[in-house]
C-alpha cells in the first residue's frame, strides 16, 4: 500500500490547484507530466513496501538491479521538471 506523507499530500494538492488555475487539463504536456508523477508516486509506494521487506530480512533483488532502480526517481524528476 502507498503511504502518503503530509508533504506528498501538500505537493499533490498544490499541483492540482495549479493545474486548475492554469487550465492545463487536456494539454499534452500536462498529461505526460501527470502520468510521470502518478508513476513516481506508485514507485515511492513500491519502494516503501520493499524497504519493509528489507527490514524483515528478505532481499529479493540483486545489487545491480537496486543500483539501477535508485536512478529512476532522479531521471523521472528531471523529465517532469523539464
Amino acid at each position: 500500500s502507498i503511504i502518503l506523507t503530509p508533504a506528498m499530500l501538500i505537493v499533490w494538492a498544490l499541483g492540482l490547484v495549479l493545474a486548475f488555475h492554469l487550465g492545463a487539463w487536456g494539454q499534452g504536456w500536462f498529461s505526460a507530466k501527470l502520468g510521470l508523477v502518478v508513476a513516481l508516486t506508485g514507485y515511492q509506494g513500491w519502494m516503501g513496501v520493499y524497504g519493509r521487506k528489507l527490514a524483515n530480512g528478505t532481499r529479493p533483488l540483486e545489487n545491480r538491479t537496486l543500483r539501477i532502480m535508485t536512478e529512476i526517481p532522479g531521471i523521472a524528476t528531471a523529465i517532469i521538471v523539464v
